[in-house]
């Protein structure tokens, strides 16, 4: 049963935009479906021309499109858009965990590994949406202790992108288990300042992402499919 929340009236748009974005990730609202505003502005106790701006803000992210006349739909990212961003992101990646080597602080290192330590905590209780919460916010906070912006802000767009697949493809026991001892030896590998390492320890990461994100669009293209039979 969802709970209407009423938002302040003070940067609202920006407000609706950051609660869709979590509703996307969350799979509130999924790939492929129509985003029904009415039911929205219900919820959240706005009127429509805010959440219409929200969802321009959306789209120009590429999380939605936006239908003249006929309302948004949340975007499905294509497989080709898949095999075109895991490159990319595997480069950024790289880089930012180069750079963050370089620059990381030891306060943020401090903050970092107990992220980590928490997230191995929800892994080993197979409570997987804390898990998936604090894996994007260690991959954020490896991305700001690089502190090169244009990075930071080239790989929130991607990763938003390719999260909205990633609710589609619960991670199986295997492939969660890679998952954390991935980022064991990305731990290992920024505690020891060891650029070479953590950087190829970052590439094997995003790859092994891209095996879930196929899985996810194996999927859809499944129930795509019995639909249409």
């Amino acid at each position: 049963m969802s709970i209407n929340v009423i938002i302040p009236r003070k940067t609202l748009h920006d407000e609706l935009a950051t609660l869709l974005r979590t509703m996307i990730v969350k799979g509130e609202l999924r790939p492929g479906n129509r985003i029904s505003e009415q039911r929205l502005c219900t919820r959240f106790g706005v009127s429509r021309t805010p959440l219409r701006e929200a969802l321009k803000v959306l789209s120009a992210e590429g999380l939605v499109h936006l239908l003249p006349n006929k309302g948004a739909t949340v975007v499905r990212v294509t497989r080709t858009e898949v095999e075109e961003i895991i490159p990319i992101l595997e480069t950024l990646s790289a880089l930012a965990a180069e750079l963050a080597c370089r620059n990381l602080e030891e306060a943020w290192l401090v903050r970092i590994q107990a992220m980590h330590r928490q997230m191995v905590e929800y892994f080993r209780g197979g409570q997987e949406e804390g898990y998936s919460d604090l894996n994007r916010a260690i991959h954020e906070a490896i991305f700001q202790a690089a502190k090169n912006r244009s990075l930071i802000e080239a790989y929130q767009v991607l990763e938003m992108r390719l999260q909205t697949l990633m609710v589609m493809a619960p991670k199986t026991a295997p492939q969660w288990a890679e998952a954390v001892d991935d980022h064991t030896r990305m731990m290992k590998a920024l505690e020891a300042r060891d650029v070479a390492q953590f950087s190829l320890e970052a590439r094997h990461h995003v790859r092994h992402q891209a095996g879930a994100l196929r899985n996810a669009l194996d999927s859809l293209d499944a129930r795509t499919e019995a639909r249409m039979n």
